[in-house]
């Protein structure tokens, strides 16, 4: 675990732009780095075009990348809203799986992964396919756009009130679930409301029911009488308490540091007054895009307090190997097996998602990826067999030999060619295979 300096703790040093100097290079690590938690890990020519462009330029590409997004995105959707409700969401996860391997923005669905964690919508309990494929449209669209549309939208979303079981609005009995966790965990966080505030704003959410499948309003469920709603009086309804909480300092805040954990640290808390400026910018606009872009450029996205303080989920573990080796693999049989390492899409454990951190991490886990890694690389049997081809990628980028595989594997997959395994394996093919298997099941991997 790194702990924050106070040079890390410092805004103005921590927020500031990184640009290269003498005592602080850029290298094929913060390259790395910067691919790992802006995607899922870089293609070696990703990584070596990162390296001769700087971190700026790279931001740039990972930002806005070149080639039609729209496009892809636009065929990805049809074949998502094409998914059985008889299959339950069995063709949804296998679809996101797959289009997060492919996606030419891995960093639009990395970060559609993290809301989906925010929001944490149960597709067990929603049990209406299209309404889990339409929730997962709605994260995508705003996953580096407005968090104030992305919020307006999740409170008129089937799904989110089907998960927490807040299907029933009655002005007679205010469901109280929907407000209670969109204050909880979606906007001010743990502390910033009262039970009072919870019951006025479940009444400004009478009338809001889901039948057959969709959100209905039916106005003579309304209740139009004064509410008390975080120190604000006024016959609101929802779309006022969703103005209320977006005007709360306390759900910028709460966003910002759901943010810095996922793309800076989750080892080292940060204070109040580092997460200030960010917060305040954040609550001017609710402009995602704007937050992610300058913890990506910062000083402290590329210092020591950043680098590998954060555990892969194993999402991020399975792509990280798949998109380097630039292949596929069988999306549905992988999305079983992610969920046996502990992370099945669409099947968050809480309503607050997956705790993330060290509980990714046991014996039976981390024995669980190393038997995920090892089947990945298998020449032959099993589903993935030959699919992943480290051999070919060595060769594709100049590697002949055994040893020069290992060495290459490691700065592949790490960046750190200490972490390449011994060569004892003659065949080229098969050494290509064991070569990879020693880095992604090494200590280094499990990091993000």
């Amino acid at each position: 675990m790194t702990t924050l300096t106070e040079q890390h703790r410092d805004p103005a040093w921590a927020w500031a732009r990184y640009e290269p100097a003498a005592g602080r290079p850029w290298t094929l690590a913060l390259a790395g780095h910067l691919h790992r938690r802006a995607g899922f890990g870089g293609t070696w020519e990703q990584l070596q075009r990162a390296l001769r462009g700087g971190p700026q330029r790279t931001v740039d590409g990972l930002l806005r990348p070149a080639g039609d997004v729209a496009g892809f995105n636009r065929d990805f959707d049809k074949y998502e809203a094409s998914a059985d409700d008889a299959r339950g969401v069995e063709d949804l996860r296998a679809w996101w799986l797959q289009r997060m391997m492919q996606s030419p923005h891995p960093l639009l669905e990395k970060m559609t992964l993290f809301w989906h964690g925010h929001f944490s919508v149960d597709g067990g309990k929603v049990n209406f396919t299209r309404l889990a494929q339409r929730h997962v449209a709605l994260l995508r669209g705003q996953a580096l756009g407005s968090f104030r549309e992305l919020l307006r939208g999740i409170v008129h979303d089937a799904a989110v009130f089907l998960s927490l079981e807040a299907a029933i609005n009655r002005k007679s009995q205010p469901n109280e679930q929907f407000p209670r966790w969109l204050m909880e965990c979606y906007t001010v966080g743990h502390g910033n409301y009262t039970e009072a505030d919870v019951r006025g704003a479940a009444r400004a959410f009478a009338g809001w029911f889901v039948l057959q499948g969709e959100l209905r309003d039916i106005p003579r469920e309304h209740d139009t009488e004064s509410k008390r709603i975080l120190g604000q009086q006024g016959p609101f309804n929802s779309d006022d308490v969703v103005r209320i909480l977006l005007e709360q300092p306390a759900t910028a805040q709460h966003i910002v540091r759901k943010l810095y954990r996922w793309l800076i640290s989750e080892t080292a808390e940060p204070d109040a007054r580092l997460i200030a400026p960010l917060a305040a910018a954040f609550g001017k606009d609710y402009d995602v895009g704007k937050v992610v872009e300058m913890m990506l450029r910062s000083n402290l996205f590329y210092s020591a307090a950043a680098v590998r303080q954060r555990v892969k989920c194993p999402v991020e573990f399975a792509l990280g190997i798949v998109r380097a080796l630039e292949g596929a693999v069988p999306a549905m049989n992988l999305a079983h097996d992610l969920g046996r390492l502990g992370q099945s899409l669409f099947f968050p454990p809480t309503t607050k998602g997956w705790t993330g951190g060290r509980d990714w991490i046991n014996h039976a886990t981390l024995a669980g990826r190393h038997n995920l890694a090892a089947a990945f690389l298998q020449a032959t049997g099993g589903p993935y067999a030959g699919k992943l081809n480290p051999g070919e990628v060595a060769k594709k980028h100049g590697i002949s030999t055994p040893q020069a595989a290992a060495k290459f594997f490691a700065e592949l997959f790490v960046q750190d060619a200490a972490v390449a395994g011994e060569v004892i394996e003659r065949d080229a093919d098969k050494a290509a295979r064991h070569a990879a298997y020693a880095v992604v099941t090494s200590p280094e991997f499990q990091l993000a």
